[in-house]
């Protein structure tokens, strides 16, 4: 067990230095995400299965707050994986694959921005819902995996994790994630 332990935390550590390859679009994600909110617009952000649910602990970390040590106003990230009700009625009537893009077509205008999660980059909704930004010029940015998959022509810009394993994928995204919403939480602070 702790030769597989070591392993795992190996990789884990390799993949988050490859982060370091992708400081520039860091860099212009923080920038982009805090003129958003300074603006008076939102974040939109989706993602499938467990990215679904790291976009949602993102969505809280900033409608609620980051650091236990600081309290300050709530700002406007949104999850589009809405309440159950409204992902299953539009699974069912719509399809699974338009749960993310039917509530952009409603929440979103030109000046938000869309982040997409997916380890793949290929999930249908994902794909679906990267079109439909597009159709309403919305700024996307995509924390994808693998090698970004479709995901990657259709976003603005990418945050791509050089691994095939969800797991290190995950990590590294909620990690990113975390990084830039704190520096754009202190910029927003200033």
């Amino acid at each position: 067990m702790i030769s597989e332990l070591k392993k795992s935390i190996k990789q884990n550590i390799k993949v988050h230095k490859s982060l370091l390859l992708l400081r520039k679009n860091i860099d212009f994600t923080i920038n982009k995400i805090f003129l958003t909110i300074k603006k008076g617009n939102k974040i939109l952000i989706c993602g499938n299965g467990g990215s679904a649910a790291d976009a949602q602990h993102l969505a809280a970390e900033f409608l609620v707050r980051l650091k236990p040590s600081i309290n300050r106003k709530a700002f406007p990230v949104i999850t589009l994986a809405q309440d159950t009700s409204t992902i299953t009625a539009c699974g069912n009537d719509l399809g699974f694959s338009n749960i993310f893009s039917r509530n952009l077509s409603a929440l979103g205008k030109d000046g938000d921005v869309l982040i997409a999660l997916s380890t793949s980059g290929n999930s249908q909704n994902i794909i679906k819902v990267l079109k439909q930004a597009k159709k309403q010029k919305i700024f996307t940015i995509s924390f994808l995996g693998c090698k970004g998959g479709k995901a990657k022509d259709l976003s603005d810009l990418k945050l791509i994790i050089s691994s095939d394993d969800t797991a290190r994928i995950q990590e590294a995204h909620i990690f990113l994630g975390h990084f830039i919403f704190s520096k754009v939480e202190e910029l927003l602070l200033k």
